[in-house]
């Protein structure tokens, strides 16, 4: 289900607070990750690939040497949904260990 704008403001809160942008439009969270080299960051890929896969929902990302920028949206419903706050949050943990 999409959230509306003011949901997904509500939803995305804590995730803004780390780092994440809620476009003007409240249809997509994006991030940029640092890493210390580009092995830490194509392992945290494949990491989240295997997370992405299962639960069937992928991100739009970039990798250029230590630097993954993302950008999270469902597209099924057009906008914001739980799978991308879900992935999200994955993402902050994993990008922690």
């Amino acid at each position: 289900m999409k959230f509306s704008p003011e949901t997904a403001q509500e939803e995305t809160q804590v995730l803004q607070s780390n780092g994440w942008e809620l476009n003007s439009q409240a249809t997509e969270l994006c991030k940029t990750f640092e890493f210390k080299n580009f092995v830490a960051a194509f392992g945290w890929m494949a990491q989240v690939a295997l997370l992405s896969e299962k639960a069937n929902h992928h991100p739009e990302w970039s990798n250029v040497y230590k630097t993954v920028h993302v950008k999270l949206t469902t597209h099924d419903v057009g906008g914001l949904s739980q799978l991308d706050v879900d992935l999200a949050k994955q993402m902050d943990r994993l990008a922690e260990t």
